[in-house]
């Protein structure tokens, strides 16, 4: 059985970055731009603190394409910044616009990520078992149940496989009863006994997923938090094991 509680490896998300960089970009011009047409000029780390606040709304949550999405609803920021301001003589006329686009801030970012879940499906396929591998040198292998062997991962034979190892169907009737259904945990067959660790992704990926590897040397299964994705070699990449 596949223990995907073990460790995850993972690295920096680029595209999330990028998401994020861009939403804030946009966010100082459209402040810049409020603030060149204003006659009297707020202090800078007046309008940050007003942008920050307006952020601050009631979210409607929403899990599309397994991710979690908030659905800005009431602009709890703006109330607070209005009922705080309208005493004071001309302060909520200074600063309204800034906080309304700290609330409208909240859209833009979700629609940044839409967009970028469409730019890392593209950019990184999960589907594509390259993304989760670019560099083997430090790969090990640690051995997840009694049943496996001691084993080599031989990593120029995997890297000359890898492109041609598309993804393809892991489950069937037989695996599911031999796994599940057969006596004793300890002694009944796993298919996928070897954990591998060490490996490195695409730089900027960020995909959390921890590998293993099935016990005849020509399967690879990609286990995600949501997923997992079952790749074949047409020759075993595993010194060691039965039938090589």
């Amino acid at each position: 059985m596949v223990r995907i509680t073990l460790q995850f490896d993972f690295d920096i998300n680029l595209v999330s970055v990028l998401t994020l960089l861009v939403g804030w970009g946009l966010i100082v011009l459209f402040a810049y731009r409020i603030y060149r047409k204003q006659v009297v000029k707020p202090k800078l780390w007046k309008i940050i603190l007003v942008l920050v606040i307006g952020l601050f709304a009631f979210m409607f949550n929403m899990k599309l394409f397994d991710s979690l999405f908030k659905f800005p609803v009431l602009p709890l920021g703006v109330w607070i910044l209005y009922f705080l301001l309208k005493s004071k003589e001309g302060r909520w006329e200074q600063f309204r616009r800034y906080a309304w686009l700290g609330f409208c801030a909240n859209f833009l970012f979700l629609g940044l990520s839409f967009a970028s879940i469409g730019a890392q499906q593209v950019v990184y396929p999960p589907k594509n078992l390259s993304t989760y591998f670019s560099d083997v040198d430090k790969a090990t292998i640690i051995n997840v149940h009694p049943s496996s062997k001691e084993v080599t991962f031989l990593k120029e034979t995997f890297m000359k496989e890898l492109p041609e190892m598309k993804e393809t169907e892991f489950f069937s009737d037989v695996w599911y009863e031999e796994t599940y259904l057969s006596g004793d945990p300890n002694t009944r067959k796993e298919r996928f006994p070897y954990h591998l660790l060490g490996v490195q992704g695409k730089w900027g990926s960020g995909l959390v997923s921890s590998i293993f590897l099935e016990e005849d040397g020509k399967g690879v299964l990609i286990a995600t938090p949501t997923k997992q994705y079952y790749f074949r070699s047409s020759d075993a990449f595993l010194e060691g094991v039965g039938g090589r």
